[in-house]
């Protein structure tokens, strides 16, 4: 281990404002004086990520290791020992929005990310900040992510640091000292709400990059630069463009014999590389996860039919050129939002008798999926949690098998998987010596049901102000009301799964569905933090719960663990949101979740044995409603709120305007943000805060009544908190 020159001079706290729509403002971290400190992770290259396992105490790269199985070999902390197991420091980030950030670990440096793109680098023994970089992304710029201002991560590599930012930069930063090398644009076209969240990875001289946004209609497509000059070198679409253009490379011309009719690149088509993107030296492959159509709804974007290649598919790419070796498509013709964007992981294992180099991935569509890396064909393809949408994989041809009934063209029907998938984003582990994986898995539901506007006119026409869907999200609350005794039960779980066999030893059920990623030891443990706030290390031969923290903070980050001076440590982010924000406030029977409760504290923790810090009992917080003015509305004025609710706010505030507890709850608003309401919505009073302008979409009187809205669900829930009235009405569509 390189030993530091020098630590940090100062660090300067930056406070967080008060703000009324999207919480934390943007460009305003923590910020550190530095001066340069000798790390060695200027002997992090593609030698170093391929042994890494022979360096069992650091975190190289984003799933540890090029094979990103997120299995470790320590065993210090193991099933004897976790009882021990103790905080040792902590870090507040100054951020009440959700992190789920990787940190990579080189030797006694660590390295992650946390909201609106921020970098740090800290004392991984110690927790003292060795640097700190913001990319000043505008706060405006929170509009245009559909899922929060989350960053899942950087990249090390020869000295550099690594990042992309939420408003479509690729950054590179000197690991020493947090300057900025070298910034480049990532978006192809800036009149389209294109972010960047996910972690980049680097190999061979390069930095693989993709992009989000395809809710708000975009296309698709995976960038690699030279690691050295930020230079493009090459680009793969993942969806055809405009069919009178010519085609940017081969693979496109196959991809758009399979999109039929519509004007599917107006709307944007979708298909976005948000997050998995896989380095495989034995066969210099990159492997990438494409995301959904935009829209969601295939009788919209390609109404002659088709697979609408690459959508939802996994797509392998010689790493040096970008021209295309395979692909395998998990759910042909994607009509419920199955991106196949989850983690995937390689390993060696015996199928049928013979030893193979395989991809494991459980995407949104809720089956795993084994597939050879050397060919794409498909080997298994086993349900992992409860699946309505198709009855089964057929092995032969690979191809879903739909269960017509829950066609949803004609007549709103409950689906499983619901859009936050089986499982989504949040790490799973890979035990290969035990053959199991731990999936961090779920059920939750969504009533598919088309949008009014195309169920009267047969045409769709792209907002570029609101989600690009295809369903009917402005009267969400009025279908979910005459359908919720048909609803399945929302629950989450940690399941010990076999990609085999498709057999489960064990699974543990979580009364909350959106919770953390997971990672499993050599110590016979696999660490979790959950949305009820507990971090939970369970025994991965039973399931059972050997040791619990109370962060008193709902998790979604994945936990890691490395090792320092002969020391193992297990560090967890704090901090709930990204896509579930929607869903706001839990309805029974799913459990109210810690940082509604508490706050979304957004800290990193770091545990030991013997550790001896203290986290601080935080109290509840007051969700009071106050007495709202007589309402003068009418009816109409309020549906019309409802409606421009659910199409422009809801994604963020909360589904009936109850906000899950990341964002500001609507309902609690004082009376001095009550007069400032229009100026916040129409004139961004509040845009550097996070809450942009909506004055492109929406007019005052539009503004108006969702303030109507507002102010009648407010009063309805304060009157059925202090037993008032029975029940409250939830919604004003259908005419009261």
């Amino acid at each position: 281990m390189m030993s530091r020159l020098i630590l940090v001079v100062a660090v300067l706290a930056a406070g967080v404002g008060l703000y009324f729509g999207l919480v934390q403002q943007a460009g305003s971290p923590e910020v550190a004086e530095t001066v340069a400190f000798e790390p060695s992770v200027g002997l992090i290259d593609d030698e170093r990520i391929k042994n890494a396992e022979s360096e069992p105490g650091n975190w190289l790269s984003y799933g540890r290791t090029y094979d990103e199985r997120r299995f470790s070999p320590l065993t210090q902390i193991n099933r004897e020992t976790v009882g021990g197991l103790s905080l040792a420091w902590y870090k507040d980030m100054g951020t009440n929005r959700a992190q789920e950030s990787t940190p990579i670990v080189v030797d006694d440096t660590m390295f992650f990310t946390s909201s609106w793109s921020r970098v740090f680098a800290v004392d991984a023994k110690t927790g003292d900040t060795l640097w700190s970089y913001d990319p000043k992304v505008p706060g405006e710029w929170a509009r245009r992510a559909c899922c929060d201002v989350v960053n899942r991560g950087a990249a090390v590599y020869r000295g550099r640091v690594y990042v992309g930012s939420l408003d479509g930069r690729l950054i590179a930063l000197d690991a020493a000292t947090g300057a900025e090398l070298w910034s480049v644009d990532t978006i192809i076209d800036r009149d389209r709400f294109y972010t960047i969240t996910g972690a980049p990875r680097v190999a061979n001289g390069k930095v693989f990059i993709g992009n989000g946004g395809a809710e708000f209609g975009v296309r698709g497509y995976v960038t690699a630069y030279d690691a050295e000059t930020g230079d493009q070198l090459w680009r793969f679409f993942t969806v055809p463009g405009d069919p009178s253009l010519p085609f940017e490379h081969p693979e496109m011309e196959v991809a758009a014999k399979t999109w039929k009719g519509g004007n599917w690149w107006e709307i944007g088509g979708g298909g976005t590389v948000w997050n998995a993107i896989v380095y495989d030296p034995d066969f210099n492959s990159l492997y990438i996860g494409v995301g959904n159509g935009a829209p969601w709804t295939r009788v919209i974007r390609s109404p002659g039919g088709g697979d609408n290649l690459f959508l939802s598919s996994i797509v392998a790419l010689d790493a040096d050129t970008g021209s295309m070796k395979w692909y395998y498509q998990t759910t042909p013709g994607d009509n419920w939002d199955y991106t196949a964007v989850q983690d995937m992981a390689l390993a060696d294992m015996e199928v049928d008798g013979m030893m193979r180099k395989v991809l494991l991935q459980a995407p949104k569509n809720g089956f795993f999926y084994v597939i050879d890396r050397q060919d794409g064909k498909l080997l298994r393809a086993n349900p992992y949690a409860t699946v309505n949408w198709a009855t089964h994989v057929d092995l032969e041809s690979g191809r879903p098998v739909e269960n017509p009934e829950l066609d949803y063209l004609e007549e709103a029907n409950w689906v499983l998987p619901g859009p936050l998938g089986a499982h989504n984003w949040q790490a799973m582990s890979v035990d290969v010596e035990a053959g199991l994986v731990y999936i961090p898995a779920q059920d939750n539901p969504l009533i598919f049901g088309m949008s009014e506007e195309w169920k009267q006119t047969g045409v769709y026409k792209r907002d570029p102000g609101r989600w690009n869907t295809g369903l009917e999200f402005g009267a969400f609350t009025q279908t979910l009301l005459e359908n919720i005794e048909s609803m399945p039960t929302p629950k989450g779980y940690l399941t010990a799964f076999d990609p085999l066999t498709g057999e489960s030893p064990w699974t543990v059920e979580i009364p909350h569905y959106w919770n953390g990623g997971v990672v499993a030891t050599a110590g016979g443990l696999v660490f979790q933090g959950d949305a009820l706030g507990m971090f939970k290390a369970y025994d991965k031969a039973t399931g059972e719960v050997l040791w619990e923290f109370n962060t008193y903070t709902s998790m979604l980050a994945p936990p890691i663990t490395f090792e320092v001076d002969g020391e193992q440590y297990v560090s967890i982010l704090t901090g709930t949101g990204g896509a579930d924000m929607f869903s706001g406030e839990p309805l029974p029977p799913v459990a109210e979740h810690a940082s509604l409760t508490y706050n979304n504290f957004g800290r990193l923790l770091v545990f030991k044995l013997g550790g001896e810090e203290i986290l601080p009992v935080p109290t509840k917080r007051d969700r009071s409603i106050p007495v709202q003015p007589m309402l003068t509305a009418s009816v109409d004025q309020i549906a019309d709120g409802e409606r421009h609710y659910g199409n422009y706010c809801a994604s963020c505030h909360g589904l009936v305007a109850r906000s899950g507890g990341v964002i500001p709850d609507l309902r609690v608003m004082g009376e001095e943000k009550h007069q400032i309401f229009n100026q916040v919505v129409l004139e961004g009073l509040l845009a550097q805060r996070g809450m942009a302008a909506f004055d492109d979409v929406l007019s005052e009187e539009s503004v108006t009544n969702i303030h109507h809205y507002v102010r009648a669900r407010a009063e309805e829930d304060r009157l059925f908190a202090a037993g008032e009235i029975e029940a409250p009405q939830l919604t004003w569509l259908g005419g009261e």
